[in-house]
């Protein structure tokens, strides 16, 4: 297929102007659903929580992202025999138990307000918790001495926090509601006395000390996966021409800023307000996610609309009943709210191979690598090269 050389007008503001006519949102993802061992987070997304440090998952405030980061990388100080401690294992743990803590603020520090806390686990059933324990913090660490609960991003009972928790931000208390110190503690849990965690088996029994259910392990397990694929460097040995230009342009942009309503065929720019969680990009010079596909297309000479759902309407269309297997580097990725209705196309983002896009995620994110699956509602992609 011959690059397209398409030439359509569209107004500057049109991805973010057609929230406010027609309550379609273009480049923020809906709130993934996720049930913890013990808790369920809040259902508002986190779109600042702290620093933006980079990323590479859709689902991950930079912040937390930040912090696994940064326990994968301290942890064999605490544990020096433990080998292959990686920061997807720690996030495939937390999402599961706190959803990352999305819907809380996380302070520059690694503070988590309001605190996450799990139920009182007094064999009422409720959280699926059928065995008593008693208060072993006098409410210091979960809030009650009525009994035990589980607290943090990693929700540790009280009782295990005692003997695992370290103090990874430097302020001399290792607080299992910080999310350096929760990560850390998670680490050097899960390390035991010296796992080698690239074996399969040491990493199930890992997970498994950490929720003693099979279950469990194959859920954690699953996205351990997700995040170890979209922490990879994409390869484009084999990809040329006005595909490698579109992919490197996009690639290039990585740790920009997200800025609602952002992005040009020039470059980065500042956005307007305002996203759905009221986030602005007034003073944000960077991309939305069309934004930042209007760009990388530019450089191919390739002038795309300015919204996501529009872009849909370009090129050789695959649909989502095609698979993510029928995408090739270059495709534009689609995500709708109702998938086989173009109309609800909420967020767009570059293919690169190996499961992974190019992608301006939301408010508080910076463009970055993700995996496909790590938005919901895949729509399918559009062919343009």
């Amino acid at each position: 297929m011959r690059p397209l050389r398409r030439r359509r007008r569209l107004a500057r503001w049109g991805c973010a102007g057609l929230l406010l006519f027609f309550g379609a949102v273009c480049c923020v993802a809906p709130i993934a659903n996720s049930v913890g061992a013990y808790v369920t987070a809040a259902g508002a997304r986190d779109d600042g929580g702290g620093i933006a440090v980079g990323g590479n998952v859709a689902d991950i405030p930079p912040r937390m992202l930040a912090a696994y980061q940064k326990a994968a990388q301290q942890v064999g100080k605490h544990v020096p025999k433990c080998r292959g401690m990686r920061w997807p294992i720690l996030a495939g743990i937390a999402k599961v138990e706190s959803n990352h803590a999305v819907g809380r603020t996380i302070e520059g520090n690694g503070d988590i307000r309001p605190r996450i806390y799990g139920v009182i686990l007094n064999g009422s059933g409720a959280g699926g918790n059928t065995t008593v324990f008693p208060d072993t913090d006098g409410g210091r660490w979960d809030g009650t001495a009525t009994g035990e609960r589980a607290v943090g991003p990693f929700q540790f009972l009280p009782s295990t926090w005692d003997g695992v928790g370290k103090d990874a931000n430097g302020d001399k208390a290792a607080d299992p509601h910080n999310a350096d110190d929760a990560a850390l503690g998670a680490a050097v849990y899960l390390c035991g006395n010296g796992r080698d965690l690239t074996r399969e088996s040491q990493l199930r029994a890992a997970i498994f000390q950490y929720n003693r259910s099979n279950e469990y392990v194959a859920h954690v397990r699953g996205w351990i996966d997700q995040y170890t694929a979209a922490a990879q460097d994409p390869a484009l040995d084999n990809v040329t021409g006005d595909v490698r230009t579109v992919i490197e342009a996009a690639l290039a942009q990585r740790g920009v800023p997200y800025s609602w309503g952002g992005g040009t065929a020039k470059g980065p720019s500042t956005g307007i307000c305002c996203s759905p969680s009221g986030k602005s990009g007034a003073s944000i010079k960077g991309f939305d996610c069309s934004g930042l596909t209007t760009y990388a297309y530019a450089q191919a000479g390739i002038r795309l609309p300015r919204t996501a759902a529009a872009q849909a309407g370009i090129g050789q269309r695959i649909p989502a009943s095609a698979g993510t297997r029928a995408l090739k580097p270059g495709d534009l990725v689609f995500y709708a709210y109702a998938p086989g209705r173009d109309s609800t196309i909420y967020h767009v983002g570059i293919y690169v191979g190996s499961g992974q896009m190019v992608n301006a995620a939301r408010p508080g994110t910076v463009v970055r690598l993700d995996a496909v699956d790590a938005m919901s509602g895949y729509a399918g992609g559009a062919r343009l090269l």
